[in-house]
């Protein structure tokens, strides 16, 4: 295996704009770094789980039946929808705190599921690196340990973002923005989605 492929791999897909990303930045802004710990976590170590699940036998359980796939997609789209919604309704008082609650863990972990952008890594990295003759299965795992180690802090670093940004966007009016714009950001990353939704019909 090329550790070094697999941990720039994990690092540049960890730190670019996702939905995990994007959502875990705004709960740092609403509800700051301790309260978001949870979510956080539940990301960390939620992925890799999948990772492992995905490895082990979901992909060639999509191969034996598409629909599934698909199935999933749609919910995942209308998952990602409602929660954008939630982020752009989401109330601010005027202590600059926005009501409601963070992710919990549990959240948190089981969104990896309807993520479309933690399907594709997931798929994509337990084909791309592992390698044919070697114990598949400890490939499968290192992979999920690498994306552990070296997704957590890149993660860490939207969270603590997005708690800087507190600092700076004072006025309730400024929060809501920054939400409506995080909610259009959540909206924009499924437009492959929904266009590989649309060619499926077509087809």
């Amino acid at each position: 295996m090329e550790y070094a492929a697999i941990i720039l791999f994990a690092i540049a897909t960890c730190v670019t704009p996702g939905p995990n990303n994007t959502m875990i930045m705004t709960s740092g802004l609403n509800y700051g770094i301790r309260r978001s710990l949870p979510h956080y976590n539940g990301i960390v170590f939620g992925f890799p789980t999948m990772v492992v699940a995905v490895g082990l036998g979901l992909a060639t359980l999509f191969d034996q039946y598409p629909i599934l796939h698909t199935l999933l997609k749609l919910i995942g789209a209308a998952y990602l929808t409602f929660l954008a919604y939630r982020i752009a309704s989401a109330p601010v008082t005027e202590l600059n705190e926005t009501s409601g609650k963070p992710f919990t863990f549990l959240q948190a972990a089981a969104f990896q599921w309807v993520n479309p952008k933690a399907w594709v890594l997931a798929v994509g990295a337990t084909a791309t690196f592992t390698v044919v003759g070697l114990d598949y299965a400890m490939q499968v795992t290192i992979i999920a340990l690498i994306f552990l180690i070296f997704g957590a802090p890149c993660i860490l670093l939207w969270l603590w973002f997005g708690s800087a940004l507190k600092q700076l966007l004072q006025r309730p009016q400024s929060v809501r923005l920054f939400n409506y714009t995080m909610a259009f950001l959540l909206m924009a990353s499924l437009v492959p989605v929904f266009m590989d939704l649309y060619q499926q019909y077509q087809a």
